[in-house]
């Protein structure tokens, strides 16, 4: 009896043991239960929340694709709360150990003044699980508008977090937070914070091969912003306000103050341009606009080209075309601020605030993704004329073809009608096909582009003999101007009646 006892127990222990190692190989995640509930934290999902703009009475554009290509990853390392929207995301080493930081921007549904809020997010050792271990109040509230990099301010390697956009004011606004390796309670300390009715600009430049191998420190870049010169009854007149940083107080401050006599021009029609809101300077800005040197020629080898319409800014230089999505875009005290997403590289993001410098010249500042650069790093930033007060300034042969005409012309391909606002109709066996049109100069070529309503490009090398046409197919690329070699396509013109 003893021995049956026995063994019947040894083939109990026996079944158990083959359980346990059974659970122990296809189920490992279920011996653990006791241990997720003691830390709810590590099984938590996070959620990720695309941007959006809530309230704006602008017309924003989807720019989901940018938010997912242009973040280094959207996914935040922590759950955020309900009321919590993340609209940027940015991933750093800021303590050079082998965990890497995030620094979130987020916007607190429960603040009445819809301010986006940043918050650094490190790796805890101790209980291995990320968590929001510091988080300040930035000025920016349009999250369309946010840019969020990191960039060595001073010229010591020490990161700083650049926090940039536009408030609800139409303000633009800029907040440096320099990294504070020796603290313990605040990781960053407050260096600058900006606010006002024109641009605000970094100006970084060039720093010494010394700095670059790690020999030495670099100088530390200054801050300028421009705003309207209060002190004038001018509406453009301007000031410029610039900002060094002070290392006794680990802060920017104001140093200096220029004033820019702005161009005497009609007041009453500067005041309809800029008080229509976004989309009245849409309509202003709308076709090519020539770079003006420093010298006050115009350059036509580099110019920009908006097309709000079709949503896009084209920008070209050096033979190189770079074309833009244009995202989204708001009104400021002075003209537009664009939002711009590169077609090509879509991790490259460029915004430009465009103000208005006379009823034929805009002044144009450009910043991008400092990480990115692509083609021809070309300095966008000055004046820029309307092609068409350049081509009715200019009477150089080159510039016998205007930027609009109004003609009509037959052809192989159809009877194509031009009208002065930059729009054409081609009629081809009963079908019409219609578009947009502009002619420029490019390396010397007379050029003409046709974009159709189905967003479809095709750019011909233009000569006139006689008051007719000649258009030879060409693309326009990286590599410049290249001819298709396709026949001529010659179009005669249909003398007014």
């Amino acid at each position: 009896m003893t021995i049956r006892i026995s063994k019947f127990i040894t083939i109990i222990c026996f079944l158990a043991a083959a359980a346990v190692i059974i659970l122990l190989v296809f189920f490992p995640n279920t011996l653990r239960l006791t241990n997720d509930v003691e830390k709810p934290k590590e099984i938590r999902q996070t959620r990720v929340i695309e941007r959006y703009e809530a309230g704006s009475d602008e017309e924003i554009y989807d720019d989901t694709v940018v938010d997912i290509v242009y973040n280094d990853n959207i996914s935040a390392k922590i759950s955020m709360e309900d009321w919590e929207i993340v609209v940027g995301v940015l991933n750093e080493n800021f303590d050079a150990d082998i965990q890497e930081e995030q620094i979130l921007a987020y916007r607190n549904l429960a603040d009445a003044n819809d301010s986006i809020y940043i918050a650094y997010v490190d790796f805890d050792e101790m209980e291995e699980v990320y968590k929001r271990v510091w988080e300040a109040k930035t000025l920016v509230s349009r999250p369309g508008t946010l840019e969020l990099y990191t960039l060595d301010m001073i010229g010591d390697r020490v990161p700083c977090v650049i926090v940039s956009g536009m408030n609800g004011g139409e303000e633009h606004t800029l907040t440096v937070f320099r990294w504070n390796q020796a603290a313990q309670a605040e990781p960053f300390d407050k260096i600058a914070e900006i606010q006002i009715e024109g641009a605000i600009t970094i100006r970084r430049a060039e720093r010494t091969q010394a700095y670059q191998l790690g020999q030495s420190n670099g100088k530390d870049f200054p801050i300028a912003a421009y705003g309207r010169d209060v002190e004038s009854s001018s509406i453009l007149d301007q000031v410029e306000i610039i900002y060094a940083y002070n290392a006794a107080r680990n802060e920017y401050e104001q140093s200096a103050v220029i004033r820019m006599p702005g161009k005497q021009v009609e007041e009453r029609r500067v005041r309809e341009i800029l008080s229509g809101g976004a989309r009245r300077f849409e309509a202003f800005i709308t076709g090519l606009w020539y770079f003006v040197r420093p010298d006050g020629a115009v350059d036509s080898r580099q110019y920009i080209f908006f097309d709000p319409s079709n949503k896009e800014v084209i920008f070209y230089t050096d033979n190189t075309q770079q074309v833009f999505t244009w995202q989204n875009s708001g009104a400021t005290r002075y003209g537009l601020y664009i939002s711009t997403q590169n077609i090509s590289v879509q991790t490259l993001r460029r915004s430009l605030d465009i103000a208005l410098e006379s009823l034929e010249s805009i002044r144009v500042k450009v910043f991008e993704d400092v990480r990115l650069k692509i083609g021809n790093d070309a300095g966008w930033d000055g004046s820029y004329r309307k092609a068409t007060a350049v081509m009715a300034a200019s009477s150089a042969p080159e510039q016998a073809v205007p930027a609009y005409i109004n003609a009509v012309y037959n052809g192989i391909i159809g009877r194509i009608r031009f009208s002065t606002d930059g729009m054409y109709e081609l009629t081809l066996g009963g079908v019409v096909q219609k578009g947009k049109y502009s002619f420029y100069t490019l390396d010397e070529l007379e050029v003409l582009e046709l974009r159709h309503e189905s967003n479809s490009r095709e750019t011909y090398v233009v000569s006139a003999p006689d008051g007719n046409l000649s258009l030879r197919r060409i693309r326009i690329g990286a590599k410049g101007v290249q001819d298709m070699h396709e026949p001529a396509i010659l179009l005669s013109r249909e003398e007014s009646g």
